[in-house]
Protein backbone atom coordinates (compact mmCIF):
# COMPACT_ATOMS: atom_id res chain seq x y z
CA UNK A 1 0.00 0.00 0.00
CA UNK A 2 1.23 3.49 -0.80
CA UNK A 3 1.71 5.71 2.22
CA UNK A 4 -0.26 8.42 0.42
CA UNK A 5 -3.40 6.33 0.93
CA UNK A 6 -6.01 7.03 3.58
CA UNK A 7 -7.26 4.25 5.82
CA UNK A 8 -10.50 4.67 7.78
CA UNK A 9 -11.29 2.12 10.50
CA UNK A 10 -14.73 2.00 12.11
CA UNK A 11 -14.87 0.12 15.43
CA UNK A 12 -17.96 -0.80 17.49
CA UNK A 13 -18.48 -0.23 21.19
CA UNK A 14 -18.61 -3.33 23.34
CA UNK A 15 -20.28 -4.56 26.48
CA UNK A 16 -18.16 -6.93 28.54
CA UNK A 17 -18.89 -9.55 31.20
CA UNK A 18 -22.71 -9.69 30.65
CA UNK A 19 -23.16 -10.83 34.23
CA UNK A 20 -21.20 -14.01 35.01
CA UNK A 21 -18.75 -13.81 32.06
CA UNK A 22 -16.16 -11.74 33.94
CA UNK A 23 -13.11 -10.90 31.79
CA UNK A 24 -13.95 -13.56 29.20
CA UNK A 25 -17.27 -12.67 27.51
CA UNK A 26 -18.21 -9.62 25.48
CA UNK A 27 -20.43 -8.42 22.66
CA UNK A 28 -20.14 -5.69 20.03
CA UNK A 29 -22.83 -2.99 19.98
CA UNK A 30 -24.11 -0.60 17.32
CA UNK A 31 -22.30 2.55 18.54
CA UNK A 32 -19.02 3.42 16.84
CA UNK A 33 -15.72 5.28 16.92
CA UNK A 34 -13.95 6.04 13.66
CA UNK A 35 -10.21 6.41 13.12
CA UNK A 36 -8.77 7.82 9.90
CA UNK A 37 -5.06 7.48 9.12
CA UNK A 38 -3.18 9.36 6.40
CA UNK A 39 0.43 10.16 5.61
CA UNK A 40 1.58 13.21 7.56
CA UNK A 41 2.59 15.80 5.01
CA UNK A 42 5.04 18.01 6.84
CA UNK A 43 8.70 18.91 6.62
CA UNK A 44 9.14 18.93 10.40
CA UNK A 45 10.24 16.01 12.55
CA UNK A 46 6.69 15.66 13.89
CA UNK A 47 5.59 12.01 13.98
CA UNK A 48 1.88 12.39 14.57
CA UNK A 49 -0.84 15.01 14.13
CA UNK A 50 -4.12 14.09 15.82
CA UNK A 51 -7.52 15.74 15.53
CA UNK A 52 -10.54 14.61 17.51
CA UNK A 53 -14.22 15.37 16.96
CA UNK A 54 -17.43 14.23 18.62
CA UNK A 55 -18.34 13.22 22.17
CA UNK A 56 -15.96 14.60 24.81
CA UNK A 57 -13.33 15.28 22.12
CA UNK A 58 -11.54 17.81 24.32
CA UNK A 59 -10.59 15.04 26.77
CA UNK A 60 -8.68 12.88 24.28
CA UNK A 61 -4.88 13.19 24.12
CA UNK A 62 -3.53 14.60 20.88
CA UNK A 63 0.14 13.69 21.33
CA UNK A 64 2.14 10.47 21.22
CA UNK A 65 0.38 9.23 24.39
CA UNK A 66 -2.87 8.83 22.42
CA UNK A 67 -3.91 5.18 22.71
CA UNK A 68 -4.81 4.77 19.03
CA UNK A 69 -1.38 6.10 18.07
CA UNK A 70 0.32 3.84 20.64
CA UNK A 71 -1.44 0.87 19.03
CA UNK A 72 -0.40 2.11 15.57
CA UNK A 73 3.23 2.21 16.72
CA UNK A 74 2.92 -1.17 18.48
CA UNK A 75 2.07 -2.94 15.24
CA UNK A 76 5.04 -1.44 13.42
CA UNK A 77 7.30 -2.41 16.33
CA UNK A 78 5.93 -5.95 16.05
CA UNK A 79 6.89 -5.91 12.37
CA UNK A 80 10.35 -4.59 13.22
CA UNK A 81 9.68 -1.43 11.23
CA UNK A 82 9.73 2.29 11.95
CA UNK A 83 6.18 3.75 11.92
CA UNK A 84 5.65 6.44 9.28
CA UNK A 85 4.63 9.98 10.26
CA UNK A 86 0.85 9.91 10.35
CA UNK A 87 -2.21 12.13 10.60
CA UNK A 88 -5.01 10.63 12.70
CA UNK A 89 -8.56 11.97 12.74
CA UNK A 90 -10.79 10.46 15.41
CA UNK A 91 -14.59 10.69 15.32
CA UNK A 92 -15.99 9.77 18.73
CA UNK A 93 -19.37 8.14 19.17
CA UNK A 94 -18.57 5.90 22.15
CA UNK A 95 -18.65 7.66 25.56
CA UNK A 96 -15.38 7.67 27.49
CA UNK A 97 -14.88 5.78 30.78
CA UNK A 98 -18.43 4.45 30.83
CA UNK A 99 -17.93 0.68 30.44
CA UNK A 100 -18.53 0.55 26.67
CA UNK A 101 -15.02 -0.34 25.54
CA UNK A 102 -13.80 3.07 24.38
CA UNK A 103 -10.16 2.09 25.03
CA UNK A 104 -10.68 -1.15 23.11
CA UNK A 105 -11.89 0.81 20.08
CA UNK A 106 -8.68 2.87 20.18
CA UNK A 107 -6.47 -0.21 20.43
CA UNK A 108 -8.30 -2.04 17.66
CA UNK A 109 -8.51 1.10 15.50
CA UNK A 110 -4.80 1.77 15.81
CA UNK A 111 -3.72 -1.82 15.15
CA UNK A 112 -6.08 -2.38 12.23
CA UNK A 113 -5.20 0.99 10.73
CA UNK A 114 -1.47 0.34 10.99
CA UNK A 115 -1.85 -3.14 9.51
CA UNK A 116 -3.74 -1.75 6.50
CA UNK A 117 -1.26 1.12 6.19
CA UNK A 118 1.62 -1.37 6.15
CA UNK A 119 0.02 -3.49 3.41
CA UNK A 120 -1.83 -5.97 5.70
CA UNK A 121 1.13 -8.22 6.63
CA UNK A 122 -0.64 -9.62 9.71
CA UNK A 123 -3.68 -11.89 9.77
CA UNK A 124 -6.77 -11.01 11.80
CA UNK A 125 -5.71 -13.63 14.36
CA UNK A 126 -2.29 -12.02 14.75
CA UNK A 127 -3.84 -8.55 15.15
CA UNK A 128 -6.17 -10.03 17.77
CA UNK A 129 -3.24 -11.39 19.80
CA UNK A 130 -1.61 -7.94 19.79
CA UNK A 131 -4.90 -6.32 20.84
CA UNK A 132 -5.39 -8.71 23.76
CA UNK A 133 -1.78 -8.15 24.88
CA UNK A 134 -2.28 -4.37 24.86
CA UNK A 135 -5.65 -4.43 26.66
CA UNK A 136 -4.67 -7.15 29.13
CA UNK A 137 -7.85 -9.21 28.68
CA UNK A 138 -9.97 -10.23 25.68
CA UNK A 139 -13.56 -9.38 26.59
CA UNK A 140 -13.70 -5.97 24.85
CA UNK A 141 -11.04 -6.05 22.14
CA UNK A 142 -12.13 -9.38 20.62
CA UNK A 143 -15.75 -8.42 19.81
CA UNK A 144 -14.57 -4.92 18.84
CA UNK A 145 -12.31 -6.55 16.26
CA UNK A 146 -14.49 -9.37 14.94
CA UNK A 147 -18.04 -8.45 16.04
CA UNK A 148 -20.77 -10.54 17.60
CA UNK A 149 -20.75 -12.05 21.07
CA UNK A 150 -17.47 -13.82 21.85
CA UNK A 151 -16.14 -16.06 24.60
CA UNK A 152 -12.36 -16.22 25.01
CA UNK A 153 -10.37 -18.97 26.74
CA UNK A 154 -6.73 -20.04 26.73
CA UNK A 155 -5.30 -23.35 25.55
CA UNK A 156 -2.86 -25.39 27.65
CA UNK A 157 -0.08 -23.58 25.72
CA UNK A 158 -1.47 -20.20 26.77
CA UNK A 159 -2.84 -19.24 23.36
CA UNK A 160 -6.30 -17.75 22.95
CA UNK A 161 -9.25 -19.69 21.58
CA UNK A 162 -12.17 -17.50 20.55
CA UNK A 163 -15.68 -18.95 20.43
CA UNK A 164 -18.64 -17.21 18.84
CA UNK A 165 -21.74 -17.22 21.06
CA UNK A 166 -24.93 -17.05 18.96
CA UNK A 167 -27.19 -14.20 20.08
CA UNK A 168 -30.92 -14.74 19.54
CA UNK A 169 -32.48 -12.06 17.37
CA UNK A 170 -35.25 -11.29 19.88
CA UNK A 171 -32.86 -10.43 22.73
CA UNK A 172 -32.44 -6.65 22.72
CA UNK A 173 -29.52 -4.98 24.54
CA UNK A 174 -30.62 -1.74 26.18
CA UNK A 175 -27.77 0.44 27.46
CA UNK A 176 -28.21 3.12 30.10
CA UNK A 177 -25.24 5.50 30.01
CA UNK A 178 -25.12 7.82 33.05
CA UNK A 179 -23.68 11.32 33.24
CA UNK A 180 -20.82 10.25 35.51
CA UNK A 181 -17.72 8.12 35.02
CA UNK A 182 -16.18 5.13 36.72
CA UNK A 183 -12.58 4.20 35.94
CA UNK A 184 -11.69 0.56 35.34
CA UNK A 185 -8.94 0.87 37.95
CA UNK A 186 -11.42 2.04 40.58
CA UNK A 187 -13.87 -0.70 39.61
CA UNK A 188 -11.14 -3.34 40.02
CA UNK A 189 -9.98 -2.01 43.38
CA UNK A 190 -13.26 -2.96 45.03
CA UNK A 191 -12.98 -6.61 43.99
CA UNK A 192 -11.76 -9.20 46.52
CA UNK A 193 -8.48 -11.02 45.87
CA UNK A 194 -9.97 -14.46 46.63
CA UNK A 195 -13.32 -16.16 46.09
CA UNK A 196 -14.97 -19.16 47.68
CA UNK A 197 -15.47 -22.48 45.94
CA UNK A 198 -19.23 -21.86 46.14
CA UNK A 199 -18.90 -18.57 44.26
CA UNK A 200 -16.69 -20.17 41.59
CA UNK A 201 -19.22 -22.97 41.07
CA UNK A 202 -22.08 -20.47 41.00
CA UNK A 203 -20.48 -18.42 38.22
CA UNK A 204 -19.45 -21.48 36.21
CA UNK A 205 -23.03 -22.75 36.23
CA UNK A 206 -24.53 -19.39 35.38
CA UNK A 207 -22.10 -18.67 32.54
CA UNK A 208 -22.98 -22.04 31.01
CA UNK A 209 -26.66 -21.22 31.32
CA UNK A 210 -26.12 -17.74 29.86
CA UNK A 211 -24.51 -19.16 26.73
CA UNK A 212 -27.54 -21.39 26.11
CA UNK A 213 -29.99 -18.63 27.00
CA UNK A 214 -28.43 -16.17 24.54
CA UNK A 215 -28.52 -18.78 21.79
CA UNK A 216 -32.12 -19.92 22.36
CA UNK A 217 -33.74 -16.70 23.56
CA UNK A 218 -35.15 -18.60 26.55
CA UNK A 219 -36.29 -15.82 28.89
CA UNK A 220 -36.58 -18.06 31.94
CA UNK A 221 -32.96 -19.13 31.53
CA UNK A 222 -31.81 -15.55 30.96
CA UNK A 223 -33.47 -14.34 34.16
CA UNK A 224 -31.45 -16.88 36.13
CA UNK A 225 -28.25 -16.71 34.07
CA UNK A 226 -27.48 -13.01 34.47
CA UNK A 227 -26.65 -13.45 38.17
CA UNK A 228 -23.01 -13.08 39.21
CA UNK A 229 -20.93 -13.33 42.38
CA UNK A 230 -17.50 -12.31 41.09
CA UNK A 231 -17.76 -8.59 40.32
CA UNK A 232 -21.29 -7.17 40.36
CA UNK A 233 -22.05 -7.37 44.11
CA UNK A 234 -18.94 -5.24 44.73
CA UNK A 235 -19.15 -2.82 41.81
CA UNK A 236 -22.83 -1.99 42.13
CA UNK A 237 -22.02 -0.10 45.34
CA UNK A 238 -20.12 2.40 43.14
CA UNK A 239 -23.19 3.12 40.98
CA UNK A 240 -25.85 5.37 42.57
CA UNK A 241 -29.39 4.05 42.18
CA UNK A 242 -28.29 0.64 40.90
CA UNK A 243 -30.80 -1.40 42.88
CA UNK A 244 -33.71 0.89 42.04
CA UNK A 245 -32.89 0.82 38.33
CA UNK A 246 -32.50 -2.96 38.37
CA UNK A 247 -35.85 -3.49 40.11
CA UNK A 248 -37.64 -1.10 37.76
CA UNK A 249 -36.11 -2.61 34.62
CA UNK A 250 -37.19 -6.12 35.62
CA UNK A 251 -40.68 -4.90 36.57
CA UNK A 252 -40.94 -3.30 33.11
CA UNK A 253 -40.15 -6.58 31.39
CA UNK A 254 -36.36 -6.92 31.26
CA UNK A 255 -34.91 -10.40 31.77
CA UNK A 256 -32.25 -8.80 33.93
CA UNK A 257 -29.90 -5.88 34.35
CA UNK A 258 -26.10 -6.04 34.65
CA UNK A 259 -23.12 -3.71 34.73
CA UNK A 260 -21.57 -3.14 31.30
CA UNK A 261 -17.87 -3.84 31.62
CA UNK A 262 -16.49 -2.02 34.63
CA UNK A 263 -19.47 0.35 34.60
CA UNK A 264 -21.09 2.70 35.24
CA UNK A 265 -23.19 2.00 32.12
CA UNK A 266 -25.90 -0.55 32.83
CA UNK A 267 -27.08 -3.17 30.35
CA UNK A 268 -30.59 -4.58 30.36
CA UNK A 269 -31.51 -7.56 28.21
CA UNK A 270 -35.12 -7.68 27.11
CA UNK A 271 -37.41 -8.83 24.32
CA UNK A 272 -38.15 -6.63 21.33
CA UNK A 273 -41.74 -6.28 22.58
CA UNK A 274 -40.68 -4.87 25.96
CA UNK A 275 -37.66 -2.79 24.85
CA UNK A 276 -39.48 0.56 24.76
CA UNK A 277 -41.02 -0.02 28.21
CA UNK A 278 -37.65 -0.98 29.65
CA UNK A 279 -35.97 2.09 28.12
CA UNK A 280 -38.54 4.45 29.64
CA UNK A 281 -38.53 2.76 33.03
CA UNK A 282 -34.74 2.90 33.38
CA UNK A 283 -34.55 6.54 32.29
CA UNK A 284 -37.32 7.68 34.64
CA UNK A 285 -36.00 5.76 37.63
CA UNK A 286 -32.42 6.97 37.27
CA UNK A 287 -33.61 10.56 36.87
CA UNK A 288 -35.54 10.12 40.14
CA UNK A 289 -32.24 9.03 41.71
CA UNK A 290 -30.55 12.25 40.56
CA UNK A 291 -28.73 10.70 37.59
CA UNK A 292 -29.21 11.90 34.01
CA UNK A 293 -28.83 8.90 31.67
CA UNK A 294 -28.81 8.34 27.93
CA UNK A 295 -30.85 5.17 27.41
CA UNK A 296 -30.77 3.38 24.03
CA UNK A 297 -32.03 0.09 22.65
CA UNK A 298 -29.22 -1.16 20.42
CA UNK A 299 -28.38 -4.22 18.33
CA UNK A 300 -25.46 -6.60 18.29
CA UNK A 301 -22.89 -5.56 15.70
CA UNK A 302 -22.00 -8.70 13.76
CA UNK A 303 -19.13 -7.26 11.71
CA UNK A 304 -16.62 -5.75 14.11
CA UNK A 305 -13.92 -3.40 12.86
CA UNK A 306 -14.29 -2.42 9.20
CA UNK A 307 -11.63 -0.82 7.01
CA UNK A 308 -12.04 1.53 4.07
CA UNK A 309 -9.06 2.52 1.96
CA UNK A 310 -8.94 5.48 -0.40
Amino acid sequence: MSLSSTVTVTVPATTANIGPGFDCLGAALTIYNQFQFAQLRTNTEQQVDITVEGLEADRVNRDESNLAYQAFVKLYEHLGQTPPPVEINIQLGVPLARGLGSSATAIVGGLVGANAFAGSPLSAAEVMQLAIAMEGHPDNVVPALVGGCRLAATTSEGKWEICEIPWHSDIVPVVAIPNFELSTAEARRVLPSDYSRADAIFNTAHLGLLVRALETGNGKWLRAALQDRIHQPYRQTLIPGYNAVQDTAIAAGAYGLVISGAGPTLLALTSSQEAANVEAAIANTWIEQGVTPLVKALKIDSTGATTKEA
